[in-house]
């Protein structure tokens, strides 16, 4: 008997299908299907986990204009799933302020994008976590235990949704507390700006499933950040500075121990 001819990969078509679905689902459970038809795209935009672009895309026949909503698939590797859908919903909240309410200005996120996030389940935070701003230009959000996206994400994650394609050179996972949106993008609506650059082969070692506060692995190519971090050997404290630093541990117990440069 002939053998049966492998199945095809469709690298392309299985990604965009699954933000499709993705995209849909949202809008239905989360937006009662207001949402506008957007065209979603996959950017390396430096520092940028995604941004909202509104009526970026023209139909060369028609005229039509549609949005974009732009991922960054550089962070899928170090992120949950459900983080990373997070950010798509994120971006959806401001497709939602620009066609159904009144955006604040270029880069800013105000009262009503606030309250339309946290009204679908994702607290708006400048820093992330609990207890930080509301509004203001470098916003950051985080999951809300049992609410609304959390629920939709739940509901299509039952259905064995996946990301199936991820990068094989993530960011990885840095100090908790750094803010993972410390500047702003320069397209409307950006929801993520990180002080870093994607990584070069070989890979960087995965982060916990879930990991949240992220960097890319440092370079010294130029335009690169070149920050390092160093650590006391004693007591574990860090700090990070310019390379070829000579700092020392200021903790008594450590007798001014020099602090070790860590990858």
């Amino acid at each position: 008997m002939p053998s049966t001819p492998p199945i095809p990969l469709l690298p392309t078509h299985d990604t965009y299908a699954e933000l499709q679905a993705a995209f849909d689902h949202f809008n239905l459970v989360l937006f009662d299907s207001s949402a506008a038809p957007c065209l979603i795209t996959l950017q390396r935009e430096r520092r940028t986990m995604g941004y909202f672009s509104f009526e970026r895309f023209v139909n060369s026949a028609t005229g039509d204009l549609i949005d974009e909503i732009a991922l960054n698939p550089s962070y899928w590797g170090a992120c949950s799933i459900e983080e990373t859908l997070s950010t798509l919903v994120h971006e959806m909240v401001h497709q939602w302020q620009y066609h159904h309410g009144k955006p604040g200005r270029r880069g800013y996120h105000n009262r009503e994008w606030a309250d339309k996030m946290e009204s679908i389940g994702l607290m708006p935070s400048d820093t992330g976590r609990p207890g930080g701003k509301r509004t203001g230009e470098h916003m950051a959000d985080y999951i809300l235990e049992g609410g609304r996206f959390a629920q939709a994400c739940s509901a299509l994650l039952t259905k064995e949704y996946r990301l199936s394609w991820v990068d094989r050179y993530p960011c990885i996972a840095v100090k908790e507390g750094a803010p993972i949106y410390p500047a702003p993008t320069a397209m409307p609506g950006g929801t993520a700006d990180l002080e870093a650059e994607p990584p070069s082969p070989p890979a960087a070692a995965m982060p916990p499933p879930g990991a949240q506060w992220v960097q890319y692995p440092g370079s010294s190519a130029p335009g690169r950040s070149n920050r390092v971090k160093y650590r006391c050997p004693s007591c574990g404290a860090q700090a990070w500075g310019k390379p070829a630093l000579r700092l020392l541990c200021g903790e008594d117990d450590c007798q001014h121990a020099p602090l070790l440069a860590v990858e």
